[in-house]
């Protein structure tokens, strides 16, 4: 490898490890419960205004995981964070983080929020009881995108729960929400 080669990756290093510390730096001042609380209802309505399919699941869920602002990052390792809230009805009644590692051909940084409506006693209880869920073990968490969006009816609502991602914003070519870990925080 040349020596400008080798000058140009240490850079870009240099460059994507300071914006992952500058990003996690930034997430150290927590968000208060009236925050996220703040937070969650603004969320919750762009996500309303951009696919209704939303708001009909949100009509029918038992309980609702907003995740209102997720930071990602990462160069070949990365990681992402985000603070949220769990409403049953209009109702605060809970607060959560959300995790996730990953590592691969990756570079860049990206913020977006998520909302994972659990439609199932099931899904509560599980969320409740569990020191953490990870996505993708224990209940059924289907990604909606505009395809799925489209079949889905109040009548062919099967699974425990349904994650829609939005508001995405960055430079991060693929996203995806399976691996998070969900835990309980105070706030």
């Amino acid at each position: 490898m040349t020596n400008s080669r080798r000058t140009f990756h240490k850079f870009l290093l240099a460059t994507v490890a300071s914006i992952g510390f500058g990003i996690v730096g930034g997430l150290a001042h927590a968000a208060t419960a009236d925050d996220l609380n703040k937070d969650a209802d603004q969320a919750l309505q762009t996500l309303f205004r951009s696919n209704s399919t939303a708001e009909l699941l949100s009509k029918k869920a038992r309980a609702v995981l907003v995740f209102p602002k997720v930071i990602k990052a990462g160069l070949v390792f990365g990681g992402s964070y985000g603070e949220g809230v769990l409403k049953k009805g209009s109702v605060y009644s809970g607060y959560y983080n959300s995790v996730s590692a990953s590592w691969g051909l990756q570079a860049g940084a990206e913020s977006y929020g998520y909302v994972v409506f659990l439609m199932s006693d099931k899904a509560v209880k599980y969320l409740d009881k569990s020191k953490g869920w990870e996505i993708g073990i224990g209940p059924t968490v289907v990604v909606v995108n505009e395809g799925v969006a489209k079949n889905l009816s109040t009548s062919t609502l099967k699974d425990d729960a349904y994650a829609f991602i939005f508001d995405q914003q960055g430079l991060m070519a693929a996203l995806s929400i399976e691996g998070t870990k969900i835990s309980r925080i105070k706030r």
